[in-house]
């Protein structure tokens, strides 16, 4: 009898044994998806701080505001910071979420689709660099020019907001789920409600130098031009296309090493 007691109980302990993995294990599992959702949901929360702290902070009434009270060099910094911290906590909560959530799939073809948009948005932002644009803080000089618009400006006036706003469209088509809404959809809206808040902004500054600006250039791209109210210049597109290819090639090799995801 002993020893059948004895089988009995050691084998009641190896099932408790067994009970206690298993509720140990899913407990783990349990806190993994709890981490993921969590990195969903601040994903989320820094996306539409990101997108409101960009509206909210260069409204007339909100900068005025602060730059009486900061200075203007004191809002620039205050701004950028803003900026940098819910950026950060955007890249952050994205690269720990779950990706599993897919709201649509376009196939396995629609991964070379970024192949084709990226250097027309890296040529659109690096022109809005390259280019003196009136609507960039501390250019507002360039509308007094004979020639305001040149190079992508031709194109349109917001050429690096349309830049990011291609770059975040594409891979939020491509990659189709959840996080990658929140992640990229923020960017996405950033851009394009930023460039008609600017335009208004601006137009309340700047009065008719502004309106003249406005008047030869376009938001959406290529209207101005297809309306016969701007004519491109090949030549001045040298070396925005030039920087865009550039970077383009760069981020193809570095892509897979900074992101995790190789493009091609």
């Amino acid at each position: 009898m002993l020893p059948r007691r004895r089988r009995v109980v050691r084998s009641v302990e190896a099932r408790l044994d067994r009970l206690l993995v298993s509720a140990y294990s899913t407990d783990l599992a349990s806190d993994g998806d709890a981490i993921m959702d969590t990195a969903l949901v601040v994903t989320g929360i820094a996306g539409v701080a990101f997108c409101v702290s960009h509206l909210g902070l260069s409204s007339r009434q909100a900068r005025g505001r602060l730059v009486d009270f900061l200075g203007e060099k004191g809002f620039l910094g205050f701004y950028t910071l803003v900026a940098l911290l819910t950026l950060a906590a955007m890249i952050v909560a994205y690269a720990k979420a779950a990706h599993t959530v897919q709201l649509w799939w376009l196939g396995l073809g629609a991964r070379h689709l970024p192949l084709l948009v990226m250097p027309v948005a890296l040529t659109l932002i690096a022109g809005g660099i390259i280019a003196p644009n009136p609507s960039v803080t501390g250019m507002e000089n360039a509308l007094d020019r004979p020639d305001p618009a040149r190079g992508v400006l031709r194109i349109t006036r917001h050429p690096m907001m349309w830049g990011i706003a291609l770059w975040a469209a594409v891979h939020l088509l491509v990659n189709g789920d959840l996080a990658s809404l929140l992640f990229f959809g923020s960017f996405l809206l950033t851009a394009v409600l930023g460039s008609l808040h600017l335009d208004d902004r601006m137009r309340i500054a700047h009065g008719e130098r502004w309106q003249r600006f406005a008047a030869v250039t376009s938001y959406l791209p290529f209207a101005a031009i297809l309306r016969g109210r701007q004519t491109l210049v090949w030549s001045e597109l040298r070396r925005p296309v030039g920087w865009g290819v550039g970077l383009f090639a760069l981020l193809l090799l570095l892509h897979p090493y900074l992101f995790g995801v190789r493009p091609y």
